[in-house]
């Protein structure tokens, strides 16, 4: 593998532990390496451990609850939190038949005002986009916040939400424009195929064409998951390598992957084992939050559970008969919703280590560490990268 040859500005953070400074890009690096020096940055594996050693500095040296709660809560607003697969949803379909229109009854459906549902549909369709944007705002805001948490080895949600406005809000509006676009382009990969089988006539009707149906169906199939990697890959990199150079350098998600290209044509190879180096990681660590999730959920489950039957056991040997009123309702409800809070909040604090180590490890994959001095440093030191030719292959 080829060393990965910066020829950008790579400056050194400066933090006080008293005050941190994260307004500007020079609070963090103020080191300018010369052109004709180059740096070995460390493998996707090599990254690791460093990472490893970040994490585990951060969150327990010293243990801090409320760094954890606060991590939790930059990391669930950030989107680091995603441990688990997600489902869609469980849509009974009709069985195909002649009758099956026959059978379909809306008897049971309640009357609906045609006016009332014409407004529900109107609110529904200001109320939905408007919160997508909120639930942007907030995700853009939150991932610059995370990565100030990193660097600095603290959360200060307050002053790191105000020190990234600018970035943020660019960073939000590659967000906007590439949501849009990935719908967009699912909509062409899907709806072109369709509408070119429904004009020559391979749905009237479709037993006759189930072949050429088939077979358009698995190719359009390959090409939309080929599609999703894409998409997977530019998100992950974007918040992985693009963030930290708009937080660094002010500049904007275009310019930040207008820089990383070069890298990457440069270095496919180590790019790719640090995405699949990656996806392991992310498995192995949904794997481990969910099962502390299943057993965190079984040992609250059992002494609730087992008050909630004692009660119900004292509440008849006292001749107290039990019934569903609007206080027992009341009461089930409000011990379900302190239930499902514990239980969140449990699990958002089983995460945190994970929302910590996955930003260290990028960071440390993509800068390497001799910009990285990972400890507080009170005044900025120029520190020389060893010169090495440039196409040298690490042995």
């Amino acid at each position: 593998m080829f060393l990965r040859c910066y020829q950008q500005k790579c400056r050194r953070k400066c933090w006080n532990d008293s005050h941190i400074d994260v307004s500007s890009a020079p609070a963090y690096l103020q080191m300018l390496l010369p052109d004709d020096e180059v740096f070995v940055p460390l493998s996707a594996t090599d990254a690791m451990n460093p990472a490893f050693e970040h994490t585990k500095a951060q969150l327990f040296r010293p243990f801090r609850i409320g760094q954890w709660t606060k991590l939790a809560l930059v990391g669930l607003c950030a989107g680091e939190m995603g441990t688990g697969g997600s489902g869609g949803p469980n849509i009974n379909i009709p069985a195909s038949g002649r009758h099956s229109h026959d059978n379909f009854n809306f008897a049971g459906f309640p009357h609906i005002d045609p006016a009332l549902l014409v407004t529900l549909v109107i609110v529904l369709a200001v109320v939905i986009p408007v919160l997508w944007l909120v639930f942007l705002y907030i995700n853009s805001r939150m991932r610059f916040v995370l990565f100030d948490s990193v660097v600095a080895k603290r959360c200060s949600i307050r002053q790191m939400w105000r020190a990234r406005g600018g970035p943020a809000m660019r960073y939000f509006g590659w967000q906007v424009v590439f949501t849009l676009l990935t719908f967009a382009g699912i909509v062409v990969l899907v709806g072109i195929p369709a509408l070119l089988a429904f004009l020559a006539g391979w749905f009237s009707p479709p037993s006759q064409h189930i072949g050429r149906l088939i077979l358009a169906g698995v190719f359009v199939f390959f090409l939309f998951l080929i599609y999703v990697i894409a998409i997977a890959c530019v998100h992950v990199f974007t918040k992985d390598f693009v963030v930290p150079q708009m937080a660094l350098e002010g500049i904007s998600a275009l310019e930040g992957w207008r820089r990383l290209l070069p890298m990457l044509r440069s270095e496919k190879g180590g790019y790719a084992a640090y995405a699949g180096m990656k996806l392991v990681l992310a498995l192995g660590a949904a794997l481990a939050v969910t099962i502390a999730a299943v057993i965190l959920f079984l040992v609250l489950l059992i002494p609730i559970g087992g008050l909630g039957i004692i009660s119900v056991l004292l509440a008849k040997a006292a001749g107290v008969a039990f019934s569903w009123n609007v206080f027992t309702i009341t009461a089930v409800a409000v011990a379900g919703f302190v239930l499902l809070f514990l239980i969140f909040y449990v699990v958002s604090l089983i995460s945190v280590p994970v929302i910590v180590f996955f930003p260290a490890y990028s960071i440390y994959f993509f800068v390497p560490p001799d910009i990285t001095d990972w400890p507080t440093l009170s005044t900025p030191r120029r520190r020389r990268c060893r010169s090495l030719p440039r196409h040298n292959p690490r042995r």
